[in-house]
């Protein structure tokens, strides 16, 4: 059975505590945790110029499929890259454009968001209107995919 303390956990991990134990350690062990730490934070600062530079070169790409004759799908993919998930994302596009729309897989590995319907030109306004800070103009594109005759 556990019991939970908040005076024993403050005392245990308040500043002065962890200054009076960091005292006790050597100057060696003083030096190292420091060059640890200074270490750690220059990786998280290249993880995020990296993180950056990789949303950077993404590009979300809207694609209008032809079906049959007069019917289409619209494809949505990139979005992931932005950290957007993409169940919500495919929730809110089927709830904004009153359409049936999915997350499917892509034979190349990855997703991709399927709408029924030809609302490229809406989606690619309401993806730029909703999510404008996360995701700059340049990166979206619209491509038309007409289907092969099999």
């Amino acid at each position: 059975m556990q019991t939970h303390h908040p005076d024993l956990h403050a005392r245990l991990y308040s500043e002065e505590a962890l200054a009076q134990n960091l005292s006790a350690l050597t100057v060696k062990v003083q030096e190292r945790s420091e060059k640890d730490a200074a270490k750690k934070a220059a990786k998280a600062v290249a993880q995020e110029s990296r993180e950056a530079e990789k949303r950077a070169a993404s590009k979300v790409t809207i694609k209008r499929i032809e079906r049959n004759k007069r019917k289409y799908v619209t494809a949505v993919s990139g979005l992931e890259a932005f950290g957007l998930d993409l169940k919500k994302v495919a929730k809110e596009f089927g709830k904004k454009f009153a359409t049936g729309s999915s997350v499917t897989k892509v034979p190349g590995g990855g997703e991709e968001i399927t709408v029924q319907g030809d609302v490229s030109g809406e989606i690619e306004e309401y993806v730029l209107e909703t999510w404008k800070e996360v995701i700059p103009e340049d990166n979206v594109e619209i491509v038309e995919d007409k289907k092969k005759k099999t």
